[in-house]
């Protein structure tokens, strides 16, 4: 798996998650689900992602995108 795989799998499984606590928990959490949505159109723009950072220092393989 690269980087840009990871990237866009963590993305997709926080949405879902966070979609999924906030019907059932609390509407608290679709401001996760904002954030993740506001950092994807914001490294989109500037190819900055925090969480790439963290995946590199583990050793995932680089892709194409960052």
């Amino acid at each position: 798996m690269t980087i840009d795989q990871a990237v866009m799998r963590f993305a997709g499984a926080m949405v879902l998650i966070t979609l999924a606590f906030g019907h059932f928990l609390s509407p608290n959490w679709y401001w996760v689900t904002a954030f993740v949505g506001a950092n994807l159109i914001q490294s989109s723009m500037t190819g900055f992602c925090p969480l790439v950072f963290v995946l590199k220092k583990m050793g995932v393989k680089q892709g194409s995108a960052f």
